[in-house]
């Protein structure tokens, strides 16, 4: 690789940093770009319409900007949700309020302010909760149903740029989970975990994607990890994208009577 693409690549890249947000959970800057969650053995979405009726009252906590709770189509006077993120709080004030949707903002899975006995669903993607919270706020036989990212999702990405990285959160593994749900009151209706590819097919999404996802690839940054970063360049030029580990976990918990 001579100097001249060399520069350009830095280039490429740090305009990437410079720009890196997220609005909601919006990845659509780098549509085309990556890939991943397209084969998943499960549909999160699907399942949850398997046990949604219109008159459940149905809350989901950590809605990011709201987009994934519209998109199921319940009716706004039986919806509730919660988000702790500023930038998303003020979003799903925007977006939600207007319609309807009783939203709150939260930040806290363990404290999260609705009465006892007060859902007949309880949802969450990609986001906290905790069990003993969520017992608190179901109804009898109410459903929790989260798809969640497990302890060792991107991990080997991770190694490529940042080698030696603690996991954030290695709790975050299907067995110990169904245990604390378990433990909490509730019959587990389906637990299933998977590992996926997840693919980039150029160098400046994955420097987007690794300044969003922070918390996995912390201190990340194109001049720390520069010579890392062209090693990646190496493997797109020769097989067309970079490829790493997506770890996903699904469960459906019923309460208990």
């Amino acid at each position: 690789m001579n100097t001249e693409r060399i520069n350009e690549l830095r280039k490429e890249w740090e305009a990437e940093e410079k720009i890196a947000h997220i609005h909601g959970w919006d990845f659509s800057h780098i549509h085309e770009r990556y890939e991943e969650e397209d084969d998943l053995p499960w549909d999160y979405k699907k399942i949850i319409n398997e046990y949604r009726l219109p008159d459940m009252k149905l809350l989901d906590f950590d809605t990011g900007g709201g987009e994934f709770l519209l998109s199921l189509g319940h009716p706004y006077e039986n919806t509730v949700a919660t988000e702790g993120f500023p930038p998303n709080v003020e979003l799903c004030k925007e977006t939600l309020l207007p319609l309807g949707i009783d939203f709150k903002p939260c930040a806290d899975e363990k404290n999260i302010p609705y009465a006892d006995d007060s859902f007949d669903i309880f949802i969450n993607r990609h986001g906290s909760f905790d069990p003993v919270e969520a017992h608190r706020l179901l109804k009898s036989k109410g459903l929790f149903i989260t798809q969640q990212v497990g302890g060792k999702n991107d991990r080997d990405l991770v190694e490529m740029v940042l080698p030696n990285t603690p996991e954030p959160f290695p709790e975050l593994e299907l067995f110990i989970q169904r245990k604390r749900f378990e433990d909490a009151g509730f019959e587990i209706i389906r637990g299933e975990e998977t590992f996926k590819p997840i693919r980039f097919f150029d160098v400046g999404a994955f420097v987007w994607f690794a300044h969003i996802i922070e918390w996995e690839f912390p201190g990340f940054s194109v001049d720390k990890c520069f010579d890392k970063l062209l090693k990646m360049q190496e493997q797109i030029d020769k097989n067309g994208f970079v490829q790493g580990t997506i770890h996903r976990y699904l469960i459906v918990a019923r309460k208990k009577d």
